[in-house]
């Protein structure tokens, strides 16, 4: 959940996963979700940010190193006679 605060009005907003918030003030600071928007950001000061990072791997150590012996691969040049 994202809590920021506009700095014009002193309104508070927090984030909902479907619903927008808004402060209705002319710098119009919204929140919706993980997004926030607004006419002048750095107007905006964000006062709690929860946003859960995963840290799995999706790849294992073997394919990592089969990726780095692929990228130091060099390219085969063929010449073709053409007739």
């Amino acid at each position: 959940m994202i809590e920021v605060r506009c700095k014009l009005c002193n309104t508070e907003l927090k984030s909902h996963p479907t619903q927008t918030s808004c402060c209705g003030c002319p710098n119009m600071a919204t929140v919706c979700g993980d997004k926030i928007t607004a006419l002048d950001l750095s107007k905006v000061v964000m006062i709690n940010s929860t946003k859960e990072v995963s840290k799995s791997a999706v790849l294992t150590r073997e394919d990592l190193q089969f990726q780095e012996e692929r990228r130091n691969r060099k390219v085969r040049k063929l010449d073709f006679e053409i007739r």
